[in-house]
């Protein structure tokens, strides 16, 4: 990778080799980054079918029920980790314990 010069600003140098190269006009370029799709790390929305609800408020809606379910993501010496998904159809915030 070339780096450019700090004193004037008008040449590239390489930090290896003694290769230098004059900056003879301004160039710029962008490159917009093309974002991946992000998965379900719960497995979307066929993890959440088969689940059981309990009575916990939702942080975002303030409904009084939840459904949830223990996975564990650590290693075997640490708790599981309790996802919870909004019962309210409107709502359906989804948010963990531990």
């Amino acid at each position: 990778m070339l780096l450019i010069e700090n004193e004037d600003g008008q040449d590239f140098f390489c930090q290896t080799c003694p290769y230098t190269y004059k900056i003879k006009q301004r160039h710029t370029t962008r490159k917009e980054l093309q974002r991946k799709e992000v998965d379900d790390v719960l497995g979307g929305a066929d993890a959440w079918k088969n689940v059981d609800s309990t009575e916990i408020t939702c942080p975002k809606c303030e409904h009084e029920r939840a459904f949830f379910m223990q996975i564990q993501i650590r290693s075997a010496d640490e708790p599981m980790s309790i996802f919870y998904k909004c019962c309210n159809d409107a709502c359906q915030h989804q948010w963990r314990e531990g």
